[in-house]
Parts: C-alpha cells; sequence; structure tokens
C-alpha cells in the first residue's frame, strides 16, 4: 500500500475569526487528528483571540499547534490595503514579535480602511517569522491579477528580504473565483525568482456540508441576506478541511507544495508557560523589598485598629496577623495586596466611595490592616484560608466595589502609576446565544422579523440555555420544529453556529497588571468607542498564562 502523502493546513480560521470561519477550537484539534496530520495552524483574521484555547486544545489532540494571522498589508501607513498575507510564528520571538505589531497596528489611529500592516513594518521582526502569500487575495495575487508582473516580481523579491527566505507563494484550487488565472502566473513567477511554493486550502469549515453554515456566519458579519445577489462570493465548498490524501490528489502535479507544509511546520516551535505568575511590581517609594514593606504596613495599619478600638485580643490577632504574612510573602503575593491597598487608598483619598468589601478576601486580616477591606475579619468568624490557602496555589482575587460615578479615575490613577503599556481592561466575547442565533440567522435567510422573533421567545429565558434544551423544555417549540420545515431548517442552521463568538467587547470589571508590556504576553485589542485598549486574551486564558486580575467591579 502506498504511504499517505503528509500534509499540514497552515490557512485555517476558526470561529475566533469573527469575520469568517466557523472552524470550533477543539472540533479542529480532533479532526486533525482523526485525519492523522501531525500540526495545524491557526490563522485567524488580524488576532491572536483563541492563542491559549488552540494551545491546549492541540495538545489534549496530540497534535502540533502553529500560530499565524491573516493580514491586511499596504504600502504605506493609512493607505487602503494592497491584499493580505499569512503569517506564521516560528519561535516564541515570532510569537512576541506578532503580538506587538497586533497591539500596534490596533492601539495607533487608524482609518475606516481596516486592519492593516505597512510592508517596511515587517522588516523588524521577518526574521522570526514565516509568510504564505495570501494567495488568489493576497497582495502578490491581486498584484498578479491585475497585470503587474514587474512589481508582482520586486514584491517577491522584497519578502524574500524580510523574511530571510521564510516567504513562500502559496497557492489553493478550491475553485474560488480568479484561482486558476493567478495559479498560471503565479506558477511562472515562482520559477523566474526561484521562490518555493506551499499549498493550502483556505478552511474556513470542517466539512464540505458546513458550506451553508459558513455563508450565513459571514453573511451576518456583513449585515447581508443570504438570496442578495449584490453580496460578494467569496467562499467556496471546497474551503474545508480536506485530508492529505484528498489534498496530494488535488495537487499530484505540484507534490513540492506539499513537502512544504510539513517543512513549514517543523520550523514553527512556539511553547506557552502555564506555570509561571507574573505578578506586577508595586512601586515602593523606599529600598525595601516588596515582602518588607507589605509587612510593615500590615503591622502599622493593625497598630492603628489597636490604638482606636482598645478591646481586642492582641495577642490572637498578631499571631493571625503574622502568620498570614508569611503566607502571603511565602506564595508571592506581597506586591499582590499592596497595589490593591494602593488604588483603594487613592479612591478614599480622592472622594471615589469604595464598599466594605465582600467575598472570600474579608477573611484576611492582612487586608483589613491594609485598608483593602472594612470588616474586622476575626470578630466576624471569616476565615483567611478561604481565600488564600497554601494547599491549593491559586492567584488571589479580590472584589472591590468602586462608585460608578468615581470608578474610571480609578483605572486612569492605576494606568498612570504602573504604566499605560503594562495594564488592560480585558476583552470578552459576545457570542450567538440562543435566543440571539435564531434572530440572526432568520433574518440572513430572509425570514420575517415577527416570524423569528415569536420563535426566539420560545426558547425559556435563562442562563446557560441552548437550542437543544429549548427543544426538550418547551412543547410549543418542539411541535413546530417537527411539523413546520422552515422552522426545522431555521433551528439547524442555528444550532451549527450556536455559541460561536460573534463580537468582541470589554470585561465589565477586570483589569490586568503586567510586570512587562502586555503584548509581551497577549496582543491588545482596541476599536473606537473604546476608552483603553483591552487584551486579546479572556480573562480565562490571562490566568493561565500567569497574568493577574484585578476586579474593578462598579456599584
Amino acid at each position: 500500500m502506498r504511504p499517505q502523502q503528509p500534509f499540514v493546513h497552515l490557512n485555517v480560521h476558526t470561529e475566533y475569526s469573527l469575520i469568517d470561519g466557523i472552524s470550533r477550537i477543539k472540533d479542529l484539534a480532533s479532526a486533525v487528528r482523526e485525519a492523522q496530520m501531525p500540526a495545524v495552524a491557526m490563522t485567524d483574521v488580524s488576532n491572536l483571540y483563541a492563542t491559549v484555547k488552540f494551545y491546549r486544545a492541540c495538545l489534549d489532540a496530540g497534535v502540533k499547534p502553529i500560530f499565524g494571522v491573516q493580514l491586511g498589508v499596504a504600502d504605506r501607513e493609512n493607505d487602503k490595503t494592497a491584499g493580505q498575507l499569512v503569517l506564521l510564528c516560528r519561535n516564541n520571538r515570532g510569537f512576541r514579535a506578532l503580538s506587538h505589531l497586533l497591539t500596534e497596528i490596533y492601539t495607533q489611529p487608524r482609518t475606516a480602511q481596516g486592519i492593516s500592516v505597512r510592508r517596511d513594518r515587517l522588516a523588524e521582526s521577518g526574521r522570526d517569522l514565516i509568510a504564505l502569500s495570501g494567495g488568489v487575495e493576497g497582495d502578490l495575487g491581486r498584484c498578479l491579477r491585475s497585470g503587474s508582473t514587474d512589481e508582482a516580481a520586486e514584491l517577491v523579491q522584497r519578502y524574500q528580504e524580510i523574511f530571510d527566505g521564510n516567504y513562500f507563494i502559496e497557492l489553493s484550487r478550491t475553485e474560488r473565483t480568479g484561482e486558476k488565472e493567478y495559479e498560471a502566473l503565479a506558477l511562472e513567477l515562482a520559477a523566474r525568482a526561484e521562490t518555493p511554493l506551499v499549498a493550502t486550502n483556505a478552511v474556513r469549515f470542517l466539512k464540505s456540508s458546513d458550506f451553508e453554515a459558513h455563508e450565513i456566519r459571514t453573511c451576518i458579519h456583513q449585515g447581508r441576506v443570504l438570496d442578495d445577489p449584490r453580496r460578494p462570493r467569496e467562499f467556496s465548498s471546497k474551503q474545508y478541511l480536506r485530508s492529505p490524501s484528498e489534498m496530494a490528489a488535488v495537487f499530484s502535479d505540484l507534490p513540492s507544495a506539499l513537502e512544504n507544509t510539513v517543512e513549514i511546520a517543523r520550523r514553527c516551535n512556539v511553547f506557552i508557560d502555564f506555570d509561571t505568575t507574573h505578578m506586577p511590581r508595586h512601586i515602593a517609594g523606599d529600598n525595601r523589598s516588596t515582602e518588607q514593606t507589605l509587612t510593615a504596613q500590615s503591622e502599622a495599619g493593625f497598630a492603628n485598629y489597636v490604638g482606636q478600638t482598645g478591646d481586642l485580643d492582641v495577642p490572637v490577632y498578631r499571631e493571625r496577623l503574622a502568620s498570614e504574612i508569611e503566607t502571603i510573602n511565602r506564595m508571592g503575593f506581597a506586591g499582590y495586596f499592596l497595589i490593591v491597598a494602593d488604588f483603594v487608598q487613592w479612591a478614599r483619598d480622592n472622594g471615589v466611595p469604595v464598599g466594605p468589601g465582600r467575598g472570600s478576601g474579608a477573611g484576611s486580616l492582612v487586608a483589613f490592616s491594609l485598608g483593602i477591606t472594612r470588616l474586622d475579619p476575626i470578630k466576624h468568624g471569616l476565615l483567611f484560608e478561604r481565600f488564600l490557602n497554601p494547599e491549593r496555589v491559586s492567584l488571589p482575587d479580590f472584589d472591590i466595589d468602586f462608585c460608578m460615578v468615581g470608578r474610571d479615575r480609578v483605572i486612569e490613577y492605576v494606568t498612570e502609576r504602573y504604566g499605560a503599556e503594562k495594564v488592560a481592561q480585558i476583552i470578552t466575547y459576545n457570542t450567538l446565544a440562543a435566543r440571539a442565533v435564531v434572530r440572526d440567522v432568520g433574518r440572513v435567510m430572509g425570514m420575517p422579523y415577527g416570524f423569528c422573533d415569536t420563535l426566539a421567545k420560545l426558547i425559556p429565558f435563562e442562563v446557560g440555555m441552548t437550542l437543544e434544551k429549548a427543544l426538550e423544555q418547551d412543547e410549543e417549540l418542539r411541535r413546530r420544529y417537527r411539523n413546520e420545515a422552515e422552522v426545522t431548517q431555521l433551528i439547524n442552521n442555528a444550532q451549527r453556529l450556536e455559541g460561536m463568538p460573534r463580537n468582541a467587547g470589554k470585561h465589565a470589571g477586570g483589569l490586568v497588571i503586567a510586570p512587562e508590556p502586555i503584548a509581551e504576553f497577549s496582543p491588545l485589542y482596541w476599536e473606537p468607542g473604546m476608552t483603553q485598549a483591552v487584551t486579546q486574551f479572556d480573562k480565562d486564558d490571562l490566568e493561565a498564562i500567569g497574568l493577574v486580575k484585578f476586579d474593578f467591579l462598579g456599584l
């Protein structure tokens, strides 16, 4: 039996691409494993949102994760995008470089032309990245199809210099408009410029049967309906996760383009550290260590409390305080307590009402002595171990309530004190939840609003509700699903998109403070209307890589 031709998909959009792509992260990793492919790349549009989720899913599936993005490129800043480029990270330096690049693109002023990077900016980090030309929609592809062959040759030479020989002309055979015309010109140029080829399938979904659901997803993003004759038809049903044998058959005349996918995968090695906690540095005004400062401030605060109260069993309190200080210092969390105490005190000094403390953090005598909380934990029988337990190492987490009117002022203070590049709010994703997905999918399918709204209102309104649960619980919805073809089709399509991220938002109260610029760990995201950049990793993923979250809750 002839051995299977090895192949790795290097151009894949997941559900977190938001603009297009409906490949669910865990399903993607499982499908790659089942197809016996050794690795897979995630190349979502202009973001690295799913980095941690993708990494973990791939490791669980025994598949090598490769990180990348699809980016628009332009000759000059704020120029209209000339086309796209797929960038893959060769190593951790490459990942950090891409993180800084995305942060720069999002946080600097830009026009409404969209997210793009100047070609000359790529030269700063090209040695740690691998570039694929982007196929028919790449800047090279557009250049070739417009007849600018000399300009295309110059572009290839320029990219070969930028990426130190790691630039590949990308070919896909998915029956999209312009592919054949582009391929003929690209093959000629590749031979002339001695530039290697790479085969991709521009994967946007896992199975060919997912094509309609993907079209619906893109229409939701574009605000269009499926039957609109004016909407762009940019995708084909062939853009699924083809098996290695399918790709070998499609590219039987270009075996080098298949072999190069495996070679590129071999060169890409990014590792994520889940073992280190990146505690932010407390800014002190003297030469004492963070631990010494915590000890001194806690003891001073406690002494002040004793002076004001009098009727205390001081030895019991001192023993509890010393024990807590020892535990906090040993676990490396002294800086966390001091930072929280610092911004809580600033809020009180500047007329911003602060809550007395709630949750397990109220069980800390150190927190009480520092002024973080206003409840004596011993008097109220509260346990420190519920907040911080040496036997179960986890980051402390104070829930601090600020008056909504002054909350933003406190965040501005923290940003100014610890550095704007080291402080950010945290991203969240608005998802296509049960009711919302029925309305969105129905609209895209051209169904009347009243029809979709009536169906959506049959779905029970409760946390964690899914369409599957709704069909079990609501008799009317179940009856209509069984008896009405339109309802069946709508709900079936909705289920294929249910739970996927719809757009990015901002966490209500989370703020992350890092010891280094946050782009060293996670790229930042910003869009018009936001007062501050947000991390591209959500709160769970930030905690997984050891960054520390602070809760600024509004009263």
